[in-house]
This record gives structure tokens, sequence and C-alpha cells, in this order.
């Protein structure tokens, strides 16, 4: 693989708000556990108003959650993901002239993301005011290694004059959320969450504890320095808040280096957060700063090795495809008490909430490339799995389990059910995810310990919510993956996707049945055969919604009776519509914020025929906005799917560079994490036709018209298949483990070694 497709970079560009904003997201450092958004480190002027943000996954506070009525079951109180310590701030000035991009002359300044070091690197030269010329290299790494360490390597070299040097090097405690009341998916209100408890130095470091305001969560922040040719330092400290500044008398060509070392540790993961973070600092001292990144590389370098994918023919897509991979490497909890948030940890969009996004867009790509990661998110489900039982309960059920829309520590954080709580699809999108690892893998002893659980409980629901009706099984007053129709009978995404949960919740009863598995979870959670039964007999007779006269799947029961709404005639600044209707007016018509209908045939195509599936996708694609970042990269596969290639590559073109285009213009939120998700299933899943059913895999590439070759990498049951697609063939490889069948356009071969398939 090139090393070219794995840089990124952006040179002389503006330093206007919205480039600045952008780029603290498109070179924001993250490891799963701690993210940090790209601020310059010696700050910004006050009309620009930023607030620096450092996130860790999974830590929050509590918020009320104000409702207009106070009905029964709606959540009055949600979780936010919290800005922690700024350890950013580096302020450095010569002979009394402040280093500033707003002022003096910047005569070079480049901003560069390395994929495969996993570090980003800026660099400036720069002219005072009296003529002073320094040249600057930053070098920022969030390490994979060590998962509570963020580094700052900084080094400025004196051009062409001698003189004092001023550095300091702040470590601030007194910190707030981003908020943007003008914006529903922003959080709109200012609470002080974090306040900070304590700043002490102990042995050359600054320790700073704060507390959660609700939660009773601590955390705390460590920052310690090293600097090339040791100078005399010291401290200062006000307003919980740690300076360390240096004294440093500098000659013209001197490179003065400053490696600032930052830790996190929180209450959720160690019990002695304090402790933990001087653990962590230790460690980190204890090796060269070189043996550091040459760990984080050999993460890399296994990463991308499982999960390689490659175009050829257009570098523009190539580099885009490993950004968005990057950013998912970057955004994905790595532990049981962290999932992977919608904007990963690089923006506060949504909150950093956790939503289905991550099992129906973002599984499907770990499950295939790192199981093991896959594995990790359904432990987190795990984990909160009796809060879901909980919130089954809140909402009328009387045993069974009930994932929220909205979270991070397990319960709701929706205050608007009609688009939230009711799309109990999120019940079959755990499903789907758990089914999926086992299918990769078959690592059935993972479904008896924790998987089957999770299947019998949430399947549960479907009984309870559904009900039979002229012998066919209806579920009613729910929500589909559109959120601009919402509260409908027998939406058909729900339907189908409750009946492949169904389904699979019979075949592992009988599975963990046949390996003496299945007792002590029964008896746990008094699962009757009565009852597995009951799911076998909702799912052979589940109502899914057909319309004889269009032969289509419709959306939901009154889907097709609504008006037809002209996506023409609206204006192009009243996009997104969500902003500048009425949730009710959009009810009311026949428009879908996101492919629904669709979706489901992607995910479970061998429910309808292929005619079906063709008139519903060209129905449904006329009246979709694609408002929401999930949707254009479901429509490529489809497109693919049937036949429509070239279609399926303008869709996949937008997919794959939404953040780098900023296509929604929010980019600066944070990443659209499972549309980069989605993007790779567009590669894989799309134009390689790859499926996996329980039945095997297959595949049925093609090559889009403008690319010479693709390649993609598969991981299926401990082997590891090279996927090669060219003009005239396809190349199978079996890099590694037993031999393999595959199906390839319709065919079973048995992969070996090298298989060589004309196309």
């Amino acid at each position: 693989m090139r090393d070219a497709a794995f840089i990124y970079e952006l040179c002389d560009y503006p330093l206007n708000r919205y480039q600045l904003n952008l780029n603290e997201v498109l070179f924001h450092n993250a490891n799963g556990y701690i993210g940090v958004r790209y601020d310059f480190e010696e700050g910004y002027p006050e009309r620009y108003d930023f607030t620096p943000s450092q996130y860790i996954n999974g830590f929050y506070d509590y918020a009320k959650l104000p409702q207009a009525e106070r009905l029964y079951g709606l959540a009055a109180e949600k979780q936010t993901i919290l800005n922690i310590a700024n350890t950013q701030t580096i302020k450095i000035s010569f002979d009394g002239e402040e280093f500033n991009m707003f002022s003096g002359t910047v005569l070079e300044n480049k901003l560069s993301l390395d994929m495969k070091r996993g570090t980003t690197l800026r660099k400036v030269k720069w002219r005072s005011a009296s003529g002073k010329e320094i040249q600057l290299k930053v070098t920022r790494m969030a390490s994979f290694y060590q998962l509570p360490l963020f580094i700052i390597d900084y080094e400025a070299e004196l051009l062409n004059f001698s003189g004092p040097v001023v550095i300091e090097s702040v470590h601030d405690g007194a910190v707030l959320n981003y908020t943007n009341p003008a914006d529903p998916r922003i959080a709109g209100e200012c609470i002080q969450y974090l306040t900070p408890i304590s700043c002490e130095i102990k042995q050359g470091a600054s320790y700073i504890t704060s507390q959660t305001s609700k939660s009773g969560l601590e955390i705390c922040s460590c920052v310690k320095h090293r600097l090339l040719n040791e100078h005399q330092y010291e401290f200062i400290v006000y307003n919980q808040k740690a300076v360390c500044r240096y004294d440093i008398l500098a000659k013209a060509g001197e490179n003065i280096r400053l490696i600032k070392y930052a830790v996190f540790c929180d209450s959720i993961r160690y019990p002695n957060c304090r402790q933990q973070a001087e653990n962590e600092i230790e460690q980190a001292l204890a090796v060269p700063l070189e043996y550091l990144y040459k760990k984080q590389a050999d993460y890399l370098t296994d990463y991308w090795h499982n999960c390689m994918v490659e175009i050829q023919g257009d570098d523009s897509l190539n580099n885009a495809i490993h950004f968005n991979l990057y950013q998912l490497i970057q955004s994905v909890g790595k532990d049981q008490y962290s999932n992977i948030a919608p904007k990963g940890l690089s923006g506060d969009g949504y909150e950093g909430h956790y939503f289905w996004d991550s099992e129906m867009f973002i599984h499907p790509f770990f499950t295939i490339t790192n199981p093991a990661i896959s594995k990790t998110l359904i432990e987190y489900r795990y984990a909160t799995l009796d809060m879901a039982r909980k919130n089954a309960k809140i909402m009328g059920h009387k045993k069974g389990a009930l994932y929220p829309w909205r979270t991070i520590m397990g319960s709701e954080c929706s205050g608007f059910f009609p688009a939230g709580s009711a799309q109990y699809h999120i019940n079959g999108d755990v499903a789907y995810s758990i089914i999926a690892y086992y299918l990769a893998t078959k690592d059935i002893e993972f479904i008896q310990s924790t998987g089957a659980e999770i299947i019998f409980e949430t399947a549960r629901l479907w009984l309870d919510v559904g009900n039979f009706y002229n012998g066919q099984f209806h579920i009613n007053g729910v929500t589909g993956p559109d959120e601009y129709t919402c509260i409908v009978n027998n939406n058909y995404y729900t339907n189908v996707l409750a009946q492949y949960h169904l389904t699979w919740a019979v075949k592992f009863y009988y599975l963990l049945e046949k390996n003496q598995g299945l007792s002590l979870l029964t008896e746990k959670i008094q699962l009757h055969s009565q009852e597995i039964e009951e799911f076998r007999r909702a799912a052979e007779n589940m109502y899914l919604p057909y319309d004889e006269n269009l032969k289509i799947n419709p959306q939901d029961d009154s889907f097709l009776q609504k008006s037809l709404w002209d996506l023409e005639s609206i204006p192009k600044d009243k996009y997104p519509l969500l902003l500048h209707y009425h949730p009710l007016h959009l009810y009311r018509h026949q428009i879908c914020k996101q492919a629904d209908t669709v979706m489901a045939h992607f995910i479970l195509e061998d429910a309808q025929d292929e005619e079906t599936m063709l008139n519903s996708f060209k129905y449904y694609e006329k009246i979709t906005t694609h408002d929401s970042s999930l949707s254009t990269c479901i429509y490529s596969i489809m497109a693919a799917r049937l036949g429509m290639h070239q279609l399926a590559y303008d869709y996949f073109r937008i997919s794959a560079r939404l953040d780098l285009d900023d296509v929604h213009n929010n980019t600066q939120d944070g990443i659209h994490a499972a549309n980069m998700g989605g993007s790779y299933m567009a590669i894989v899943y799309g134009f390689g036709g790859f499926r996996l059913k329980e039945q095997g895999i297959s595949f049925a590439p093609f090559l889009p018209d403008s690319w010479t070759a693709y390649s993609f990498i598969i991981c299926f049951e401990n082997s590891r298949i090279l996927v090669q697609v060219e003009k005239n063939q396809c190349v199978f490889t079996l890099e590694y483990g037993q031999e393999k069948t595959i199906s390839v356009y319709g065919k079973e071969y048995l992969l070996q070694d090298c298989l060589r398939i004309p196309r």
C-alpha cells in the first residue's frame, strides 16, 4: 500500500473560523479511550470564542431533560459526554514577542495526518513584527499502546536571531462543554458538569482531579514535561490551573524541544484514578519517546493489514477511505465501558451518546476485519443489559429488555420519543450484530456466555409489543430508521428484522442445547421451551407490508396513503428539513430522511424477490432527502446489488468524502463515524458483493468504470482472504488459515491457496 494514501494534509489553509473548526475535527487525535480536538497550542484571539475540547469515551454526567408535559415514562434526565481538563495549551514568546498565527506573518503553514504512524504534524514558519523568524514543528499522538496517554512533541527553531525564549505550558481544569442552542443535534444548555477538587504539583508533574456534578464520577489528569537540554522551570498554580514556565536563553539555529506528556484516568475504569494517573505517567516516562512512536506504528501496521482496502485509479477516493477507516479505529471503544458515538471522540455532537449506528454501520466493518473489537462492543451491550431490562419495564413491558435509543451508561437519553424511544428496531439491530459476529467467527462459547442472554431478552420484547391479527403477527406503534415518519404500524424494516431476530433466537436455543450450555441461562432468565415456540410462531407468521399495485414493500401500513412532496420544489436552504419544518408536517408526507425499507433490503435481501427490491429502491430513491449521513452509503450498496453500477459509484463518492468535503456542513461538530463504516460497506458489500450468511460467505464483484482495480481483506473463521478485483478477473488469495468454501457469482469454489475467476 502506498504511503501517500495514508497521509492527509492541508497547506497554507485560511485562518477563518470555518476552516479552523473543521481542522479541529479532521486532525483530532484519539484512540478509543481519549479524544483531543486539534486546537492551536498557542490558542486563538478572543473573537473566535473557541472551546478547547478533550474527551474520555463513556465518561459522563447527568443533566435534566425538561419535558413540556411530564407524561409517565418520558426521560427526565440524560447523560452527556464531558469536556475534560485542557492539556493542549503551549505558549512561546521570543524576546517579549509572543508567537501567534494571527499576528506577524505566517510564511508557511501545514497540517498533516499520518495514518500509518498514528500522529498529526503541524509545521509553521513565522516572522514576528520585528522580523524574528522561527520554525515550529509539533507532533501529536493519542497512544494506542497506552490508552490514557496523549503526547505533544513541540519543537521550535530560531532561524535568524538569538535571545530569551519563554515557554508556558498550561494544564487547565476549568472547562465547559461546547453548546449550540440553535442546533438540536448539539447540547443547548451551558452547565458546569465537571468541577476541579484539587490541583497539586508532585515531582515535577501537575495533577488535577475533578468530580462530576451528579454522576459521582472522578477524573484525574496528569501532565509532565521533558525539555531537551534541561532548563530550570517553575510552576504557577491558580484557579485550578497549573502553568509550567521555562526561561531559556537560545541561540540562532538552536532547536528547542519540549515533550508534553498527559494522561487521563477515570473512576469508571480505575478504583483510584489519582493513583492510576501517577502509575500511567511513570509508565510513559520509563521508555524513550521513540519507543512509544514505534509501538504506535506497530499497532497500526497490524490494523491496516487486517482491514486493508486499496483503490487503484482514484487517489482521492483511496485517500478518503483510509481516512475513514483511521477515524473508526480512533473512535471505537476498547473496553466494555464504552462503545462508539456518532461523532467518535472528535466533538460534542449528539452529546457523546451511543445509537444503533454502531451495530448496523460500524460492527460490520470490525466483524470481518477485527472481530475482537466487535466482541468488545457486544460486551458493552451486555454490561448495560440490566438497564435495558429497566427500560423495558418503564415502557410497559413485563419482561425482557429494550435497549434505549440514545445512551451512554444504559438509560434512555432521548427527550423526543416519537423519533427516539419508539425506534424499537434497536433491539433487532443489537441482535443482528451478535448474529453477524457468530456467523463470522463461529464463537459459540461467546454466544453461550454473553450473546444468547441478549438475544433472548430482547426477543421477548417482540412478543409483547406485537400481536397476532387475522393469523399474522403485527408490530404497531413504532418508528423505523426514517425519522421523518414516526409512530407507525408495521414498519417493514422493524418487522423483517424482528422476524430474523426471532428466527435466530430459536436457532441459538437449539444450538446451545446441543452444546449443553443452556440450562444455567434458562434458569437465570426463566426461559422455557414454550416461549421459544412462541418466538418461532411469531417469526413464521410475521406480517411484511406489500403493495400489489406498485409491487413494493411499503415503509409501513399508512405510508402510501400520504401526500407526495416534490423534493425539487423544496428550497436548498431548507435542508436538512428537520431544522425548518415542524415534525408533524414531515410525518404527513411521503418523504424519507434516510434509507429505511431500502436498508432492510440490504441487510435481509433474502426476505424479498429481486423485482420487489428493485421497485422499492426506485420508489424510495425519489422521496429520500439523505438528510441523514447514514443514507447515501446504503443507497450505494443497494444500487450495486441491483446492477445500477454508475449510481452506486455516485452515491459512494458522496459517502466516502462526506467529512473531507463537509457535505452536510456540520463536520465541525465531529466526524460522521457511522457513514465512515458505511463507506467501507459500500466497497466491500456493494462493489465487492460480499455477503455473510448462515450458508457461508459469497462475493459478486464489479469494477467501477473509473477504477483500474481495487482490493480488500476479509477475516472469516480465523482465516484471512485477500480479494483483488481487476479488469478481467477476480483473484481470491487465502493469506492464512484453513481452506474455505466461498461462493463467487453464485458458484461455489474451494479456496485452498489462490483462485482466479474471470469477470
